[in-house]
């Protein structure tokens, strides 16, 4: 007796036949697709809005920090508010003998994440013995949710 001929041949249910989705299951899943796109789409600002500032307060806070020490090494304190971030590519006029810059790569003044340019004081508003740096923020002008040194 071999193997094929013990199993019982039972006729095969519709259901068993059935291959595919209905068009009512292919609805349902377009439709659950379509509301977690909606929902990333929607969150999607917060995410890329929170990492924005986390990248602007990293420059203000380390990034910075380094060039505008260096600078301070070299030339006896900070570049003054008038000398600005500038002073990191570019000798000031009174002081070209002893600068030994450029102290950023690339000779350019970095720009925040929403392309305006980082702000600098010295003597600072906040940080009265030594410089602020800041990122008017989102926004672009001075305001609340600047992010600085402070």
């Amino acid at each position: 007796m071999t193997l094929s001929s013990s199993v019982s041949h039972t006729p095969r249910s519709t259901f068993a036949l059935r291959r595919g989705f209905t068009l009512l299951e292919i609805m349902v899943v377009l439709a659950i697709i379509g509301l977690l796109a909606t929902l990333a789409i929607k969150n999607a600002d917060k995410i890329l809005g929170k990492s924005s500032v986390t990248v602007a307060q990293l420059y203000v806070k380390q990034t910075l920090k380094v060039p505008l020490t260096s600078y301070r090494l070299d030339m006896g304190n900070y570049p003054t508010t008038a000398e600005g971030l500038q002073a990191l590519i570019a000798a000031p006029g009174d002081k070209a003998g002893t600068w030994k810059g450029p102290y950023l790569e690339d000779n350019q003044i970095p720009l925040d994440p929403w392309k305006h340019p980082y702000q600098y004081r010295n003597p600072g508003t906040h940080n009265k013995s030594g410089y602020d740096l800041f990122s008017f923020g989102p926004d672009g002008v001075e305001s609340d949710d600047d992010i600085g040194n402070w």
